[in-house]
């Protein structure tokens, strides 16, 4: 029984997505802080469990960090809509994500394992403390320094987040996720084709 605990968090999480989003859509900052809590503690706990009890499975791998990545860039979709978060913010998170499935793209196929570190889980976190501080200031109506708090977060998160991209593709390289050798080969078949191609 306990090993679908972890899936169906996962699961959860996705259910939750809608919720979150009718109430900030609404105006209910305070409920849709309460749900996106829930969320972020669901995570919390499919993760715990999945690792302490070794329930790692193939659909927890692909659909945990999915549902991270759904439910972060639509409640920041949300925000922007709602003129509670300037569009930047988003763009340069969709950008960092595009980025991260062409290198998925790329690795497909090929004997690797690429997982998380602790700069990625980072930048999470402070997504999670930027888009809390956004709802509990909407709902609170803070004004003065308080209300620019979570502008603040939201810098040191997407500073976090470039930083973790950058690191994700030095240690692929470096730690031999990327296979240097298929590199080279891929370069030496780009010379042969152009050579190829000035003779004829």
């Amino acid at each position: 029984m306990l090993k679908h605990v972890p899936n169906a968090l996962t699961i959860l999480r996705f259910i939750l997505i809608p919720v979150i989003l009718y109430f900030i859509f609404t105006g209910n900052y305070l409920l849709g802080f309460v749900f996106f809590t829930i969320s972020g503690i669901t995570d919390i706990l499919d993760g715990g469990l999945a690792r302490k009890y070794h329930l790692i499975s193939t659909f927890g791998k692909l659909m945990d960090p999915l549902a991270d990545k759904l439910t972060q860039i639509s409640v920041l979709a949300t925000l922007v809509i709602t003129n509670i978060i300037p569009i930047w913010i988003l763009i340069i998170v969709i950008l960092k994500e595009l980025v991260m499935i062409i290198g998925a793209s790329f690795l497909y196929g090929k004997d690797v394992v690429v997982y998380s570190k602790w700069y990625g889980k980072l930048a999470t976190v402070l997504f999670y403390v930027a888009i809390v501080l956004s709802l509990i200031i909407k709902q609170f109506e803070l004004t003065g320094l308080l209300a620019h708090l979570d502008l603040l977060f939201y810098c040191i998160a997407l500073m976090a987040t470039v930083f973790s991209l950058v690191m994700y593709i030095k240690c692929l390289y470096q730690n031999g996720f990327i296979d240097k050798s298929d590199l080279k080969k891929e370069k030496q078949e780009v010379v042969i084709k152009k050579k190829k191609k000035e003779k004829n």
